[in-house]
């Protein structure tokens, strides 16, 4: 994300978005909604819009905390840690937004300005009396009524939201919905002319145009032709987003290959044991990771394996199966990029405790470390 250095300097409305590195994604998304509202380094005096992940919330509370009896400002929350956590958000904030903004958010600020009752607005938490208040659900967005993001603030391009998978550590159905939406292809053309070369994001990049279960590569190479025809650089599949296992084809490589800049696949895997991935509910087996490791090798990119080590209920006779895992793909060209568990506020996981890292797996993912092949964090501080 990128922006003008005026942008943190004015605001004609009093509406501000506290932004940071972390949250570039989704204020590029909602900036354009909420008419001169500007960037703030820290509170300012009107209305305060917060988006943040669980990781930055302690710190987002403390600011928050503060900041009220110092500034004169309505705190709004939204994101994914206020989205699963309304009750406790409302402990610091006046109003959380729950889910997808792009409707709520102007919404809402309407409702504040005006002074009107907030009960009416879908998808909030507000307080009353003490009490915190949840109103109904919003219905999920239309993407192409919305644009991923407008001059002088980029990000990526958001060509599909939502997954029907419900991996039990993962926030993303539980945010934005396990119904999966895609943005038109002459919208996302529409917005690729702002770039010297195409970034997307997407929780699977190759289910673009199906359901989300079954992939519809037809539709994947209409877009990637259709995106070439721009003759910029093209980088699919590739962070911030990747793509499943099951959905790496012959066709999907051959695709990627001959319309796209890049010569990595980001690959989520998770993990080396069946077990495990039936118990996370991935909806693949190990020998899906492998075959599409196979094939992105075959074809000419090298595979990024995302996996996890420590999830709740895994053995280390687990954790040795996906250190297998990892020594074949590294051994094979590809590479790794690790993580442990973090339990996230609204995933079934999210009262569970990560299992302890074994010996082995630890010292062994940080010889691939050393080496060049692993990348990621796992532990208090132990770096891959």
């Amino acid at each position: 994300m990128t922006f003008k250095k005026r942008a943190l300097e004015a605001s004609p409305t009093g509406i501000w978005f506290r932004w940071n590195k972390k949250n570039g994604y989704s204020i590029a998304a909602l900036l354009p909604l909420v008419e001169g509202a500007g960037l703030a380094d820290r509170p300012r005096e009107g209305i305060m819009l917060y988006s943040f992940a669980s990781p930055q919330a302690e710190e987002v509370y403390r600011e928050v905390d503060s900041s009220r009896g110092s500034v004169e400002a309505v705190f709004v929350a939204g994101g994914p840690h206020p989205s699963a956590r309304p009750e406790e958000a409302l402990r610091r904030f006046d109003f959380v937004v729950i889910g997808e903004g792009e409707e709520t958010l102007p919404e809402l600020i309407s409702v504040i300005k005006g002074g009107d009752d907030p009960a009416g607005v879908k998808g909030i938490g507000y307080r009353q009396d003490g009490i915190a208040r949840l109103t109904l659900p919003r219905e999920d967005v239309d993407l192409d009524l919305y644009p991923p993001f407008q001059p002088p603030i980029f990000s990526p391009i958001e060509i599909t939201r939502g997954c029907p998978w419900g991996c039990a550590y993962c926030q993303t159905p539980r945010l934005f919905g396990r119904r999966i939406r895609h943005r038109s292809i002459s919208k996302i053309l529409e917005y690729a002319r702002f770039y010297s070369d195409l970034r997307f994001t997407s929780p699977n990049a190759l289910a673009y145009g199906s359901d989300g279960l079954h992939p519809r590569i037809d539709k994947v190479e209409q877009l990637l032709s259709s995106l070439s025809e721009l003759d910029k650089p093209i980088y699919f599949g590739t962070f911030p987003s990747e793509v499943r296992p099951d959905f790496v084809t012959e066709e999907a490589i051959d695709l990627i290959v001959r319309h796209c800049r890049n010569r990595h696949l980001s690959i989520g895997g998770q993990s080396g044991s069946d077990r495990i991935l039936k118990m996370i509910g991935r909806g693949h087996d190990v020998e899906a990771i492998r075959r599409a490791c196979d094939l992105s090798l075959d074809g000419g990119l090298v595979p990024n394996l995302d996996l996890i080590v420590g999830l709740p209920g895994e053995t280390a006779e687990d954790q040795r199966m996906t250190l297998d895992l990892a020594r074949e793909v590294v051994g094979g060209g590809g590479r790794i990029r690790a993580h442990h568990f973090i339990p996230l506020p609204g995933t079934p996981l999210e009262d569970e405790e990560p299992a302890d890292l074994a010996a082995e797996v630890a010292k062994e993912m940080g010889e691939l470390a050393l080496r060049g092949k692993a990348t990621g964090r796992w532990g208090s501080s132990d770096q891959m």
